[in-house]
C-alpha cells in the first residue's frame, strides 16, 4: 500500500477530488491510503499563525518555519522512511518519468506551500521540491493534487487495465495518438478506415505513426529522449518528408 501524507492549511480542497473516481476507488481497494493534516494544529500561538512579513521587507507574507518543521518531524516520527515534497514554482519540474519513481515508494509527505513562499530553513527538511509547470498557483495544494493523482494511478491494480498506464502520453516520451468511439461518422468526420479493419498490425502501426507525428508537431523535443527502433525512424523520416513536401508545395509552372 502507497501511503500519502498531506501537510496544508486547507485540507478541505482535497476532500471532494480524493472522493471521486480512481481515487476513491483507490482508496476503497486498500492500495493507496491519504492522510490529510491541518497544518494550524503544529502552531503554538493563540491565534493558530501560520506566516508572517517577509525579513527585508517586500510584498506578501512568508509561511513560518516552526509550524511546518514540527509537522514534517511528527509524522516523519511515525514513518522515518517518508519521502518528503515541497510544492514550490522554484522546485525541480514533475514528469511522467518521477511520476513512476514516486510510485514505488513507501510513504510520500506533500507539504503544500502559499501565500509568498516558505522560509527557506523550510528546504532543508523535505527531501525534494517540485513544480508541475512554469507558472504561479495561488497554492501548493492543487499541485500536490495533480502530482498525488499521477503517482496513484501508477499503483499497480488502480487501474482496471495496466496497458493503460502503459500507454498514456509522456510513458515512453511519446503523446499519445488520437482515439476514437461511436459513432462512426460525426457532423462529417469520419473515424479512419484502418480502426475499423480489425488488422491489428495495421492499426498498432497507424497509432505508432500518429503519435509520431503528434509528438514531432506538439513537442518535438520529447523524441530527444524517446527510445525509437528502427521502424519508429523509417517512420519518423517519412512523417518529416511529408511534411517537408507539403511545405514547399507544387512547384511553379513554366
Amino acid at each position: 500500500m502507497l501511503r500519502l501524507h498531506v501537510l496544508t492549511i486547507f485540507p478541505e480542497i482535497f476532500t471532494s477530488p480524493l472522493r471521486e473516481s480512481i481515487l476513491q476507488r483507490a482508496q476503497e481497494k486498500s492500495l493507496v491510503r491519504v492522510e490529510l493534516h491541518d497544518l494550524r494544529q503544529f502552531t503554538t500561538d493563540r491565534h493558530r499563525s501560520t506566516d508572517d512579513d517577509p525579513y527585508g521587507g517586500g510584498p506578501g507574507m512568508i509561511m513560518k518555519p516552526e509550524p511546518l518543521v514540527r509537522g514534517i518531524e511528527k509524522l516523519r516520527a511515525a514513518e522515518p522512511e517518508m519521502h518528503a515534497i515541497l510544492t514550490c514554482p522554484q522546485g525541480r519540474l514533475f514528469t511522467q518519468e518521477l511520476a513512476r519513481e514516486l510510485a514505488r515508494k513507501e510513504t510520500l509527505l506533500f507539504v503544500c506551500g502559499r501565500y509568498g513562499g516558505v522560509d527557506e530553513r523550510v528546504r532543508t527538511m523535505v527531501d525534494d521540491d517540485l513544480s508541475i509547470g512554469d507558472y504561479v498557483l495561488t497554492g501548493g495544494e492543487l499541485a500536490a493534487l495533480v502530482m498525488m493523482d499521477a503517482i496513484i494511478r501508477l499503483v499497480p491494480g488502480v487501474l482496471g487495465n495496466e496497458a493503460s498506464a502503459a500507454d498514456d502520453s509522456f510513458a515512453e516520451f511519446l503523446l499519445e495518438a488520437p482515439q476514437y468511439t461511436r459513432p462512426r461518422e460525426f457532423r462529417g468526420q469520419e473515424v479512419p478506415a484502418v480502426l475499423l479493419s480489425g488488422h491489428h498490425q495495421l492499426i498498432w502501426r497507424w497509432r505508432r505513426r500518429e503519435a509520431l507525428r503528434r509528438t514531432l508537431e506538439r513537442r518535438p523535443e520529447l523524441l530527444q529522449r524517446a527510445t525509437l527502433g528502427a521502424d519508429d525512424q523509417a517512420l519518423l523520416a517519412e512523417i518529416q518528408g511529408a511534411t517537408q513536401r507539403a511545405c514547399a508545395g507544387p512547384k511553379d509552372m513554366p
